[in-house]
């Protein structure tokens, strides 16, 4: 990851799912931990918790983990450093709601940091990526990109994310183009997760939390030129239990 000031035209909201993602909050409510989150993210912050979803037929879920799974991400690494989220943290440690983010996770998961590309290429087992799709990622060269936060989202509702924002390539998203290269589905929304709460929030959080979130929407925390991935594998959705198994050049 190199940190670049060379601005690239980037995919807007316009054509990315953002805003018709983003938690829908109720004036005078709180905003409770959906049960996603209670299945796959608040075991791993406190298996003990009265709300924690231990399992559930027809998931793979115990306790908030699973078999490996392994997934094409962008790294992130030398976020934590930027001044822009180094400010971001800072408000979210005075916020009304900060004793309820798992601060020790957010230290624990900062080497890993990473948006998702391509998910679940494959569970047991590392992937095959042949060789057509390593030159295509080659030929594509690196791309720019622009962490812009803070998210919440109406899926996995108790994580805070960043929002990635992908250079549009010849006419098309960037990251489409490493998505067809794979032979995957394209998709529209690309978070960093960072923060996760341990508890509901209370009408007067929830609209700390909303009000911050919507001063933070455009701001942009860290521009920078992406030239790999990883192959990730992870046995939890926090990648605490979790292996990068490949670097994937794209140059």
């Amino acid at each position: 990851m190199t940190i670049v000031t060379t601005q690239a035209e980037l995919i807007g909201d316009d054509e990315l799912a953002y805003l018709r993602s983003r938690t829908a909050f109720v004036a005078g409510a709180g905003m409770a931990l959906d049960d996603g989150y209670r299945l796959a993210h608040l075991p791993l912050i406190d298996p003990h918790h009265p709300k924690a979803i231990a399992r559930k037929d027809g998931t793979h879920y115990e306790n908030g983990r699973h078999p490996p799974i392994y997934s094409l991400v962008v790294p992130t690494l030398g976020l934590p450093e930027a001044p822009a989220y180094q400010a971001l943290e800072r408000e979210l440690r005075q916020a009304p709601f900060a004793a309820k983010i798992a601060w020790n996770l957010v230290a624990q998961r900062q080497a890993k940091l990473h948006a998702t590309v391509c998910g679940s290429l494959s569970v047991g087992a590392p992937p095959a990526i042949g060789p057509a799709a390593r030159d295509a990622l080659s030929r594509l060269g690196p791309v720019a990109l622009e962490l812009r936060g803070l998210f919440s989202g109406n899926v996995n509702r108790g994580r805070l994310y960043l929002r990635l924002y992908p250079e549009r390539r010849d006419g098309q998203n960037a990251l489409h183009l490493m998505q067809r290269a794979l032979g995957r589905p394209t998709s529209d929304l690309y978070v960093v997760g960072i923060w996760n709460l341990s508890e509901d929030l209370d009408a007067a959080e929830a609209a700390a939390l909303a009000a911050m979130l919507d001063r933070w929407w455009d701001r942009p925390i860290l521009r920078f030129t992406a030239d790999r991935l990883w192959l990730m594998g992870a046995r939890d959705d926090l990648v605490l239990d979790s292996e990068i198994v490949e670097t994937l050049s794209l140059r």
